[in-house]
């Protein structure tokens, strides 16, 4: 994944505002600060199918049932703060998406940790059967 996609997904995201909550006082009933950044990863030109099924299948969660993957933030009393703060999410989403994880390759056991294993057996039996020869009570 290179960061031109990045930096090209800013024509495909439009915006929504409302008003967000917290402080602000009168100020906060009157300017709509909360932004919403809208992306369809169906319809974004800057992925293979490959890459866009990858993130259909990753973000699920966070991708509404249009196929828009959807960010809020409602951080600063700023709309254009608040709009970045979005767009770096949604790029921090997909960037996050996109990662293939390695396979994990299967290790044998080293022969020190196959020691300790056998050996605190060996003490757990030794304490069961401790515990089991208790015939001279009667």
């Amino acid at each position: 994944m290179t960061d031109y996609k990045m930096l090209g997904i800013e024509r495909e995201v439009y915006f929504k505002t409302s008003r967000s909550g917290g402080k602000g006082g009168q100020h906060i009933n009157k300017v709509e600060t909360k932004v919403e950044a809208w992306w369809s990863v169906t319809q974004s030109t800057l992925f293979d199918d490959n890459e866009k099924e990858r993130i259909l299948q990753k973000l699920a969660n966070k991708i509404n049932k249009d196929g828009f993957l959807i960010c809020t933030a409602s951080d600063t009393r700023s709309q254009l703060e608040n709009k970045l703060i979005a767009l770096k999410k949604l790029q921090v989403l997909i960037k996050q998406s996109l990662i293939i994880p390695k396979k994990r390759k299967a290790s044998k056991p080293t022969r020190g940790s196959i020691e300790k294993r056998l050996e605190n057996k060996k003490k757990q039996s030794a304490k069961k059967i401790n515990r089991s020869n208790k015939s001279d009570w009667k």
